[in-house]
């Protein structure tokens, strides 16, 4: 499979008068195919052996260990690795929460897209864990009223897709309607709920426009992918399943 990479050129610069300012006229970019036909530097791949080396031997370490297959395509509307993902944010992000605002979050919620690979059966290692999660999102907390969790509930039913959820939602979807619960009790109208998600989402990614303008906004200074890294170092065995937290009825 070839591999291309960039370049930019950026060298159109004229120079009327010493004394001018520059201007940029023109930028340029093509795609560069790398081949077998392209020898490589020996003074660059030293330069860079010691760096590569230290890299490969980090992303070996093992974490932890699956007995099974971790997809998120193995449900309808939910997944093994959705699941795992959506809970194991929730346990570790919930204590920090709690520290710093006396209060619990009520449930966790992530999209689809965000699960970016699948872990093999076997040693989890922190390979793993980046390929799950490559990018720097941060966890946020947001505060949403009653409405805006229908809200949340309609775009999952609209979506159909295996969205990872935490534990702590039970969410059944009829022809009639839906049987949508938090803690095994009802939505309550009064009430306002905490819900852990990323701030990429925050911001309305993936058209999840119920997380902006939240009733507050709770910044916890902790990435999404530190939190799967640190669940992984303290549970020597996943245990993640297929529980209904999702389905048609």
């Amino acid at each position: 499979m070839k591999k291309f990479i960039i370049s930019i050129f950026t060298i159109v610069l004229f120079f009327s008068c010493k004394n001018e300012p520059q201007h940029l006229l023109k930028i340029e970019g093509k795609l560069l195919p790398i081949t077998s036909e392209i020898t490589s530097n020996k003074n660059i791949e030293n330069f860079v052996k010691p760096y590569r080396e230290k890299i490969e031997k980090e992303m070996s370490n093992i974490l932890s260990y699956t007995p099974i297959n971790l997809t998120r395509e193995d449900g309808k509307l939910e997944s093994t690795l959705g699941n795992l993902m959506a809970d194991m944010c929730y346990q570790e992000a919930n204590p920090i929460f709690n520290k710093k605002t006396g209060k619990n979050i009520d449930f966790a919620l992530f999209n689809f897209g965000g699960v970016r690979a699948s872990i093999p059966k076997g040693n989890i290692t922190m390979q793993h864990a980046f390929n799950l999660m490559p990018f720097e999102n941060q966890l946020v907390v947001v505060e949403l009223s009653s409405k805006k969790i229908k809200e949340l509930v309609t775009y999952l039913i609209t979506k159909k897709k295996a969205h990872p959820i935490s534990k702590q939602v039970s969410l059944v979807f009829t022809n009639n309607g839906y049987n949508f619960k938090i803690n095994d009790k009802p939505l309550n109208d009064s009430k306002t709920y905490f819900v852990l998600t990323s701030d990429y989402l925050q911001h309305g990614g993936d058209h999840m426009d119920f997380f902006k303008n939240p009733i507050n906004l709770y910044k916890i200074n902790y990435k999404l992918r530190n939190a799967i890294i640190d669940y992984f170092k303290e549970t020597d065995t996943i245990r993640a399943k297929l529980d209904g937290r999702f389905h048609t009825k």
